[in-house]
């Protein structure tokens, strides 16, 4: 291919070099997403793993595009591989779904029968009761792994249409119901 120098850059275009910059940036960015959230997520033995190969990949890409910046394609698809890996990285996460997420559901109604249901379907629920602007409210916590977070919030509303949701995910999780569940399931597995 014919090479065109315009003000000191290369205008021709390498496409298998400009395809191995992208698919490297791309393979580097995705398992540094990941390894950042197995990080935030405590996962403390598969995060450095992940790292080894993050860190192999991205010195490589850099070399790569470093050595050839003459090139602006190749910076171009070094910038796009950053941007698509991080896209594909939240991707995988969100499949994943790692961790718990904690709902916090605020329920107009005090004698409503949500937490049993709720409970029926396996869930833990802790209820309290408060006085709110319009009058006493039932506040529930609930604790469930992110696999499920979607179900919760669907059955959530579709047995209290008008229900306040907020969530977030906890650090530290000790005692209580879920680490009883926990403790059964592992159990289960070893037998």
């Amino acid at each position: 291919m014919e090479v065109v120098r315009k003000e000191g850059f290369k205008m021709g275009i390498d496409l298998k070099m400009i395809g191995m910059i992208f698919v490297i940036n791309f393979c580097y960015i995705t398992l540094n997403t990941i390894r950042f959230m197995l990080t935030m997520k405590g996962y403390r033995l598969i995060a450095p793993i992940v790292s080894v190969f993050e860190i192999t990949i991205y010195v490589v890409g850099l070399s790569m595009v470093l050595s050839r910046l003459d090139n602006p394609w190749n910076l171009a698809a070094y910038a796009i591989g950053y941007g698509v890996g991080i896209a594909v990285g939240i991707k995988i996460e969100e499949y994943l779904a790692l961790g718990y997420i904690m709902v916090t559901v605020i329920i107009p109604d005090v004698e409503s029968n949500v937490p049993e249901e709720l409970r029926d379907l396996g869930y833990g629920v802790t209820m309290n009761y408060a006085y709110g602007r319009e009058g006493e409210r039932m506040i529930l916590e609930i604790l469930s792994p992110r696999k499920t977070e979607r179900l919760l919030y669907k059955e959530i509303h579709k047995l209290e249409p008008k229900a306040f949701v907020i969530s977030y995910e906890p650090k530290y999780i000790s005692g209580g119901f879920w680490t009883k569940k926990v403790r059964k399931r592992r159990k289960a597995m070893q037998d």
